[in-house]
């Protein structure tokens, strides 16, 4: 019956169901199978089905639970809420893992004690694992790791990067390495442009392939002319494997900000502080365009001053 069905029909209907059904249907034929292990296909999807993972943490649930929210903007938004699977994977990193990045509708999870990270797709309930080689060198030799996590935009390829800081910050090069999953391979990033000048922090954002992350550094260009430390974003392009940074406003260089995703496509900072004994927000947006420059959308008021993670 499908081959009385053009093949771009067929598409449209199957992009529309949800994914368990697009599991077992993968064996209906080669074409369909073909279809949906498409990265194109994958993409597409994702961007049409969107819903937010969340975790949480009660008197029951101690080492914490996971729900999926549809994110469809509807008034039944906080109550339409799926209890989710969790690999076995995930469950044995609950206690110590840190949360790198989520892309493409996948989830990295660090687990520094195994040296290890995770990879979850909670879609289909599979989760893998890779070795990180945290401990291979004299532990005496490193100050620090810093992970990265995302999704290339050519080759929709997963890739983890590893920033390995020797000796005093700043002073001994820094050591960059990619493993990518298609071919489960650690190696050299392309480009070694990182500039060893700023101290790692902060939360990652992805967008359009490439990693942001907040940092505190030299910003003695300042337009105000404070000059000092401050703070600013650094970026990499998770297909040229080259860094770059962002200035951020001078009024953001020293103050309380963090990043989070806007719109699900545009970088947004929150600067967050008191004003007139109330705790304000303020929301910062990135432009398109080659000059990055970021303006402000709008401010959040009273809210907790506890609000660490943003949802825009």
């Amino acid at each position: 019956m499908s081959d009385n069905i053009p093949m771009e029909l067929q598409q449209l209907i199957i992009n529309k169901l949800p994914v368990e059904p697009l599991i077992r249907f993968r064996s209906v034929c080669k074409a369909w199978k073909s279809l949906i292990d498409s990265s194109d296909f994958i993409l597409h999807h994702i961007t049409q089905h969107q819903h937010l993972l969340v975790r949480y943490q009660d008197a029951v649930n101690i080492g914490g639970k996971y729900v999926s929210i549809p994110d469809n903007d509807t008034d039944t938004f906080p109550q339409n809420t799926v209890s989710v699977t969790v690999p076995q994977l995930v469950v044995n990193m609950r206690k110590h893992e840190i949360t790198i990045d989520s892309s493409h509708g996948l989830l990295c999870l660090f687990g520094y004690f195994d040296g290890k990270a995770v990879i979850w797709n909670p879609s289909i309930r599979k989760a893998v694992d890779v070795a990180l080689h945290l401990f291979d060198r004299d532990v005496e030799e490193i100050s620090a790791y810093f992970l990265g996590f995302g999704v290339c935009q050519k080759t929709r390829d997963l890739k983890i990067f590893k920033i390995t800081i020797e000796g005093m910050e700043g002073v001994v090069p820094w050591q960059v390495e990619v493993f990518t999953l298609s071919t489960r391979v650690w190696r050299s990033a392309y480009s070694s442009n990182v500039q060893s000048k700023f101290v790692i922090g902060g939360e990652q954002v992805v967008v359009d392939g490439v990693v942001y992350w907040r940092v505190n550094g030299d910003v003695s260009d300042r337009a105000d002319g404070e000059g000092g430390y401050g703070n600013f974003i650094v970026s990499f392009d998770l297909t040229s494997e080259e860094f770059g940074e962002l200035k951020l406003p001078d009024r953001l260089a020293n103050t309380r900000c963090s990043l989070c995703m806007f719109k699900s496509e545009s970088l947004a900072v929150i600067e967050a502080g008191l004003e007139d004994y109330t705790w304000v927000s303020h929301v910062w947006v990135m432009k398109d365009g080659v000059s990055k420059l970021f303006e402000k959308l709008f401010t959040i008021s009273g809210h907790s001053p506890k609000m660490d993670h943003w949802i825009l």
